[in-house]
């Protein structure tokens, strides 16, 4: 069977299973739709059925790399400066420090596993135990935007602070996980008029670099455009041509191209336009991702299961005591409640993303150890995370009385100010 004809079967598959039977279970139950996506594409692949085989899943790398640029795309454009200027500081001050915390704790507990489990050096057990810190990181926002749909004009003080936290979350988790593609890159270029290869400061200048010039490059071709067919083959051809540049390089797709999506919504005057042409695509790219994310696992030769669970463990700990411990910090834990880390649980795209692009680099230490352990929190946190939201916010506001009338697919990243919405104090 060829690659293409297989591409289309898995496409219809996949449509129907979203449509018939799962949309249904995600209206009835509050379910974050997504996840079938990514079991599906695990049934398919070649562990299991083998329909998906390996050469059919590396075949598709072009198209797994642009859905990886179209995500970090869509995350950078949250950060319009005018907007974010105008949120009152200490709803950031939240929000990275539960970042911070969550990362240092995930990653120096997984490296003082990995060195006693597996018998290796402290810097060998780091850029996995790095890679796990920076997946831990990422939040989902799907289950907050369930809830605050559900809760319409009921604001709970939590809800702006979430939204925040999810965003800040996505930009710590993608910015470790690029400077960690800069260390360990093992891709070098031809000798240098230097006679040396590129330290990993420069090459961490050389990622920033190739996001400002590609976001800079295709500023000059959207201009003031606003027409949605014009403006997605732009935007397409930014993404394509920053992760095509981050792949022959050997640094992360991701970090580049939510450097392109923050240049071109804070350098073009259509900006608007710009977030929703990303937005728009989302879905499907999104689902490319799950699909083939999950044909693409395959067991670690090593023992996964203490690690994997450790690090599931690690997050749900890191989370709720980060976020507990960063409002306390900042005199704001009787506004946000002390369990407001709860609904930070939901783990989404986003992770997924980061463990692909993590497991795209040649070298990468236990590839399919940090992408089992992203793998299995996806599985177990999408399903339960508006639960988990709607635990945090529910109680101190009035009952949800609106039915959630339409399924509710993962978003990767939500716009964190709304227009026309007064900032909390």
């Amino acid at each position: 069977m060829s690659a293409s004809l297989t591409l289309v079967l898995v496409v219809a598959v996949a449509y129907l299973a979203a449509h018939v039977a799962f949309d249904r279970l995600a209206r009835r139950f509050l379910i974050v739709s997504g996840v079938e996506y990514l079991v599906l594409g695990l049934l398919l692949g070649p562990q299991v059925s083998a329909i998906l085989s390996e050469a059919t899943v590396s075949s598709f790398a072009p198209l797994t790399m642009l859905a990886l640029g179209w995500i970090g795309a869509i995350i950078g454009t949250q950060f319009y400066l005018p907007e974010l200027v105008r949120i009152p500081g200490a709803l950031f001050q939240v929000a990275f420090a539960e970042a911070a915390a969550t990362a240092a704790t995930v990653s120096a507990l997984l490296t003082g596993a990995m060195m006693w489990l597996f018998d290796i050096g402290l810097r060998t057990a780091l850029v996995p135990s790095l890679a796990l810190g920076a997946i831990a990181t990422a939040s989902a926002p799907a289950g907050i935007e369930v809830v605050a749909r559900a809760l319409g004009r009921r604001r709970h003080p939590a809800l702006r602070q979430l939204q925040i936290t999810v965003a800040v979350d996505a930009l710590v988790a993608i910015s470790v996980m690029g400077l960690l593609a800069c260390l360990g890159r093992p891709l070098p270029l031809a000798p240098l008029a230097t006679g040396r290869p590129l330290t990993a400061t420069e090459w961490a200048v050389v990622s920033l670099g190739v996001g400002l010039v590609g976001g800079a490059l295709f500023h000059l071709f959207v201009g003031a455009e606003r027409k949605v067919d014009r403006l997605f083959v732009s935007m397409g051809g930014a993404i394509i041509l920053t992760a095509g540049a981050s792949s022959y390089l050997g640094i992360s797709a991701l970090f580049p191209a939510m450097v392109v999506g923050a240049t071109l919504v804070n350098t073009s005057r259509n900006r608007d336009e710009i977030a929703a042409t990303l937005h728009a695509a989302e879905r499907p790219f999104y689902f490319v991702l799950l699909i083939f994310a999950g044909a693409a696992w395959a067991p670690s030769a090593r023992a996964w299961l203490v690690p994997v669970a450790l690090f599931l463990v690690a997050r749900a700990a890191a989370k709720i005591g980060g976020a507990r411990l960063a409002a306390r910090m900042n005199g704001v834990l009787p506004a946000l409640g002390p369990h407001w880390g709860r609904a930070l649980l939901g783990h989404g795209g986003l992770a997924l993303a980061l463990a692909f692009d993590y497991q795209q680099h040649h070298g990468a230490y236990l590839p399919n150890i940090v992408f089992t352990a992203a793998i299995a929190s996806v599985l177990l946190t999408d399903l339960s995370s508006a639960h988990l939201v709607k635990s945090v916010l529910e109680p101190v506001t009035e009952p949800v009385t609106e039915p959630v009338t339409e399924p509710v697919t993962e978003p990767v990243a939500e716009p964190v100010t709304e227009r026309g919405e007064e900032e909390p104090a």
